[in-house]
C-alpha cells in the first residue's frame, strides 16, 4: 500500500521536530509545506533531508491530490480556520496543541470532522511518552488501588530566552495559561483519573517579574476539578512566569498506594517500605522542547489508524476536545475570580 503523504503549514520550530519523525514513520512521507514566506525547494530538501513541495497557499495544498494529510504547526489563532478547511477538503489531520482559543471554534472543528470523518490526531504526545506509558501500566495493574487524588503541575518559565515568547505574550495568540503550555498537566490528570470532569474552579495570577510583565493574560492557574461520582477530585498548576527548570510534577493517592513523578509506595508489593520512596527508572517528561517529545510513536499510530479506518488510540479527536472542554471551563472560573463552573455548561 502507497504511503500516506503529509503536508504542513507553519515551517517553524515545531514543524521541524513533527518532519524528523514522520521520516522515522512506517507508512508516510512529508511531502510537502506551507509557509507564508516563500522557500526554495532545494534548500528544504537539504535542510530536511527529504524533497518537499513549498506553497504559500494553504489553499492549493489542501486542492493538492497527493496530499492525505494536513500537519497545523502555525501559531493557535490560526488552527480552527485551517483545520476546518482541511477537512472540508476530505484531509485527516494532525494538530498541534490548543485546537484552538475559544471553545465556540472548538465545537466547529468538532463538526467539521464530524461531518466529514477525517481522522484526527492532536497533540498531547507525552501521552505516548515512557514515563505516562509506565504510570498508566502502574495503575491498571492495580499497584496504586483506585485512586481519589491527583495532582499535575506544569512549570515551564516562558521568558524572552524562548522562542514562542513574542507571540505568546499576546491574549489573541497564547490564549491563557492553560491553552498555551497547561493543557498538557490537565490532559495527563484526565489520562490517569479515568473519570468525567463534573465542575471545575480556578484562579489565576500573575509574577511581578520583568520577563513576564508584558504578557496580556495571567500566566500562573490552579485548577480544581471534582469528577462525576464524587469520589475523585483533582488539581492542575499552569505556571509559565517561574524561574526555575522545567518541571512536570504528578502525584496520584490511591487506596493501595501513592505514586510521585516516578516514584512509588505499594502495599500491593509485600516488602516495601512506607518510609521511602522506590523509584521506577524510566525517561521522565523533563523537557519543554519539543524536539524530546515522543511525536514518532504518537504519529505511527495515527497512521496505523487511518490503516484501519478506526480512531487513534489515547489522541483522537473526542478525547482531545474533552480535555480542552474542561481547560475552557477552568479558564471561565478563573476570569469570573474563582466562581466554579460545571462542565454541563458548556454543551
Amino acid at each position: 500500500m502507497d504511503n500516506l503523504n503529509v503536508g504542513i503549514v507553519g515551517l517553524g520550530w515545531v514543524a521541524g521536530a513533527h518532519i524528523e519523525a514522520l521520516k522515522a514513520v512506517t507508512g508516510s512521507d512529508v511531502t510537502a509545506i506551507c509557509s507564508r514566506r516563500e522557500h526554495n525547494e532545494s534548500v528544504l530538501a537539504e535542510t530536511y533531508g527529504t524533497p518537499l513541495k513549498a506553497y504559500t497557499d494553504f489553499d492549493k495544498m489542501l486542492a493538492d491530490p497527493d496530499v492525505h494529510i494536513i500537519d497545523i504547526c502555525t501559531p493557535h489563532p490560526f488552527h480552527a480556520e485551517q483545520a476546518i478547511a482541511a477537512a472540508q477538503a476530505g484531509k485527516h489531520l494532525i494538530i498541534e496543541k490548543p485546537i484552538c482559543l475559544t471553545y465556540e471554534d472548538a465545537k466547529a472543528i468538532r463538526d467539521a470532522v464530524k461531518s466529514t470523518g477525517v481522522n484526527v490526531c492532536v497533540c498531547f504526545e507525552c501521552r505516548y511518552s515512557a514515563h505516562f506509558t509506565m504510570i498508566r501500566s502502574v495503575i491498571d495493574n492495580g499497584l496504586l488501588g483506585e485512586l481519589h487524588y491527583a495532582e499535575v503541575d506544569y512549570y515551564h518559565g516562558i521568558g524572552p530566552w524562548y522562542g514562542q515568547y513574542e507571540w505568546n505574550i499576546k491574549k489573541d495568540f497564547g490564549g491563557s495559561t492553560l491553552l498555551t503550555a497547561g493543557c498538557h498537566a490537565l490532559d495527563a490528570l484526565l489520562f490517569f483519573m479515568d473519570g468525567n470532569v463534573e465542575e471545575v474552579t480556578s484562579y489565576h495570577t500573575q509574577s511581578t517579574g520583568a520577563y513576564f510583565q508584558p504578557y496580556e493574560y495571567k500566566t500562573t492557574s490552579v485548577s480544581l476539578l471534582k469528577f462525576e461520582g464524587g469520589g475523585k477530585i483533582g488539581k492542575v498548576t499552569s505556571c509559565v512566569d517561574c524561574l526555575q527548570p522545567y518541571y512536570f510534577h504528578i502525584h496520584l493517592v490511591g487506596s493501595e498506594g501513592s505514586l510521585l513523578d516516578n516514584r512509588i509506595y505499594s502495599a500491593k508489593l509485600q516488602g516495601m517500605d512506607k518510609s521511602r520512596w522506590s523509584t521506577l527508572e524510566t525517561s521522565l517528561i523533563d523537557s519543554g522542547d519539543v524536539s524530546d517529545h515522543p511525536y514518532e510513536p504518537q504519529f505511527q499510530a495515527f497512521i496505523d489508524s487511518i490503516r484501519r479506518n478506526e480512531p487513534m488510540p489515547l489522541t483522537d479527536f473526542d478525547t482531545a476536545f474533552e480535555t480542552h472542554r474542561v481547560v475552557f471551563a477552568s479558564d471561565m472560573s478563573a476570569e469570573a475570580s474563582g466562581k466554579t463552573v460545571k462542565l454541563s455548561e458548556l454543551d
